[in-house]
């Protein structure tokens, strides 16, 4: 089986494809998870644990619907995940993004974000995304910042040493 979730929305920008993830998209994501780059997220270097977390993944499609899309380039193999997801229990719906060693640094996970957050507050009706964010995970800051994000000190978070960076709402234009 190479199409987990054929009957969901493909999106697309100027250079990418935003698809629901698939099969062959796991060992792309378990050869991240060995990375230090991977150090902020669930499962780094612990094989069973990326398995749970890439499990998660399509849970999140499975069960509401909606979740973080494989990034490709011209239909190429995944090189990151980016997109929304609101596991049980979170105070808010989370937009989430992992860029892998081929897109890291080249503008990808901004451009396959701007997408998404787009995507969520038009399709599936959001009126609200937050990035939950290690402060430490600097890069990611920086992003959301590009993203204009506004730390909230006050929002409530999912748990961990994480902080909230609130999206521009839909209204805000800045999809």
């Amino acid at each position: 089986m190479t199409d987990c979730l054929p009957d969901n929305p493909v999106l697309r920008t100027e250079r990418l494809t935003l698809r629901p993830p698939q099969v062959a998209d796991w060992p792309a994501y378990a050869a991240f998870m060995e990375t230090d780059a991977a150090r902020f997220f669930a499962g780094h270097r612990n094989p069973t644990a990326a398995w749970r977390s890439f499990g998660a993944v399509i849970w999140n499609w499975l069960h509401r619907g909606f979740g973080p899309w494989a990034v490709t380039e011209d239909g190429g193999d995944s090189i990151g995940l980016v997109g929304p997801k609101q596991p049980e229990g979170w105070p808010a719906p989370e937009l989430t993004w992992i860029a892998y060693a081929p897109a890291a640094g080249r503008g990808i996970a901004a451009e396959a974000a701007r997408a998404a957050r787009a995507d969520a507050y038009a399709r599936l009706g959001w009126t609200e995304a937050v990035s939950y964010i290690e402060d430490a995970n600097t890069r990611s800051v920086a992003l959301a910042k590009r993203l204009g994000c506004q730390l909230d000190a006050d929002a409530a978070t999912p748990g961990g040493p994480v902080r909230t960076w609130r999206h521009p709402g839909p209204e805000s234009g800045a999809a």
